[in-house]
Formats: structure tokens, C-alpha cells, sequence
């Protein structure tokens, strides 16, 4: 079998993206992780392909792994580069629908940047006691498409994202699914740095769409952030997470950043 495949990244969040309106692309966990393995593969942080509509409801339809051939549900740097994805093969110039694991998401375009409005942030919750074997960490956490622990850091170039990040990702207040978890410095009024360990990559990556924005709703909640939030992310590039409050809930969260072409190609398996 032969593929052909693009290779897109937003904020240095890398994925290969798939073609599939036609149906025929089945894959298995294992060719999913050969495919996103960075030597033996193209090397990716996820997987998506483009489908049509299932419900009606939308324009389009994913489906989204993580790079160990597990599902997911949502990514916010995925979803910018699936909506840059389907303007290129459509030529479409407006805003754009479609079917994630977490719902409808929307995007539009502007300019070199793209603008996704996120389903509605879930569970909320502040001041998470986690005993570990060292230490008692107070993590807060919201599932903004997927579940997500922020951790408030003095300096994120020190916070120790893979031993702390692996063990509250795995950590049993966070079971079965486990969590994704940010280590979050504020940097000035409205402004954060966030690193991010992902679940299902099992590392840190330049930057996490979903986890952006549960920093940013968590900073707006515990210190009163402004909409719109500037946030910093690992690979250097700056993303803004906007978003409206009702009656103590956030709504309307929209995730702005850059959703850049690498290099398109072929693979056979």
C-alpha cells in the first residue's frame, strides 16, 4: 500500500494528514505508529484523516491518533492544521465545519493564521491535592476536548516536565484515562508560558492547542485573566486563547495560532 501524506505543524506541534474522503485508508495501531515513529516513519506528534461528514451536522469529519496509535479525541494545534488542510484540497476561503471525538469544532481563516472555536470547557476543578512519593503537588485541571492538569510554576525552563509530567499523567486521581499536564509560569497580566506533556506521546512537545487553552481558562479563573490570553509554548511561537464568561462558565473559546505546511510525500508499507 502506498500513501500519500502531508506533513503540517502548528506552534511545532507536528502531524501527518491523510486524504481519506474516499474511505479507502484503513490503519491499524501499529502502521499509525510507523507512520508518526521519527526514524522509521515520517515522525509525528498525531495522525489525522479527512472524511466526510458522519452525523450531517458539519462540513467535514476526523479521525485523530496520537502517535502511539491510541484515539483522541481532540487536539487544538491538530484541529488548525486539519482546517489549513482542507482549504488547500477544496480551495474554500470560509469557515469551515467538522466532527471531532469532542464535538463540532469550528475555524476560519485569517491570513497565515487560523482561529478554531473549541467545544465547551468541562469539570473544572482548582486545587487538586496529589500526593506523590516525594512530595504533595496542587495541580488544577479542566477538559478542554481532552482532560488536562496545570501546574502553576515559578520558571517553566526548570519545571521537571518528564518525571513530574509521567507521574501525574499516570497517577491514579487521574485514572483510567489518565490526564495531559501543563507547568504554567505567567509571565505578565494576560500572559503565560506553558510546557506541556502529552498523553499518548508520552513526552513533552512544542506545544499543546488543548492544553494552551486549559492553562489560559484556569489563569482566568484563578487570577482573573482577560480574554484575549497570550501564551508562549515550548517551540517559541505565541497562540491566544480567547473566550467569553456567563454565569461563572466559560464559553465561546477560541484558539488562534499559525498551521504551517512542512513537506508533502508518499510511504509504502
Amino acid at each position: 500500500m502506498t500513501l500519500e501524506f502531508t506533513k503540517m505543524n502548528g506552534a511545532g506541534n507536528d502531524f501527518v494528514l491523510l486524504d481519506n474522503r474516499s474511505g479507502g485508508i484503513r490503519l491499524t495501531r501499529e502502521q499509525v505508529t510507523r507512520i508518526c515513529h521519527r526514524q522509521r516513519g515520517v515522525g509525528a506528534d498525531g495522525l489525522l484523516l479527512l472524511e466526510p461528514s458522519r452525523s450531517g451536522e458539519a462540513d467535514w469529519a476526523w479521525t485523530f491518533f496520537n502517535n502511539d496509535g491510541s484515539d483522541a479525541a481532540m487536539c487544538g494545534n491538530g484541529a488548525r492544521c486539519f482546517a489549513r488542510f482542507v482549504q488547500r484540497l477544496t480551495g474554500t476561503t470560509e469557515a469551515l465545519t467538522f466532527e471531532t471525538g469532542a464535538g463540532v469544532i469550528r475555524a476560519r481563516f485569517d491570513g497565515p493564521l487560523v482561529t478554531v472555536g473549541l467545544t465547551p470547557p468541562r469539570g473544572l476543578q482548582l486545587d487538586i491535592e496529589v500526593p506523590l512519593p516525594e512530595e504533595t503537588l496542587t495541580v488544577h485541571s479542566v477538559d478542554t476536548g481532552v482532560p488536562h492538569a496545570v501546574l502553576i510554576v515559578p520558571d517553566a525552563s526548570q519545571a521537571r516536565v518528564q518525571a513530574l509530567g509521567a507521574a501525574i499523567r499516570f497517577h491514579p486521581l487521574f485514572a483510567p484515562a489518565g490526564t495531559n499536564v501543563n507547568f504554567v509560569q505567567t509571565l505578565a497580566p494576560d500572559s503565560i508560558r506553558v510546557r506541556t506533556y502529552e498523553r499518548g506521546v508520552e513526552n513533552e512537545t512544542l506545544a499543546c492547542g488543548t492544553g494552551v487553552t486549559a492553562s489560559a481558562l484556569i489563569c482566568a479563573r484563578r487570577e482573573g485573566f482577560k480574554s484575549p490570553v497570550q501564551v508562549r509554548v515550548a517551540g517559541g511561537d505565541l497562540l491566544h486563547v480567547s473566550f467569553d464568561e456567563r454565569d461563572g462558565d466559560f464559553t465561546d473559546v477560541r484558539l488562534t495560532g499559525p498551521a504551517d505546511f512542512v513537506f508533502t510525500g508518499r510511504m509504502d508499507f
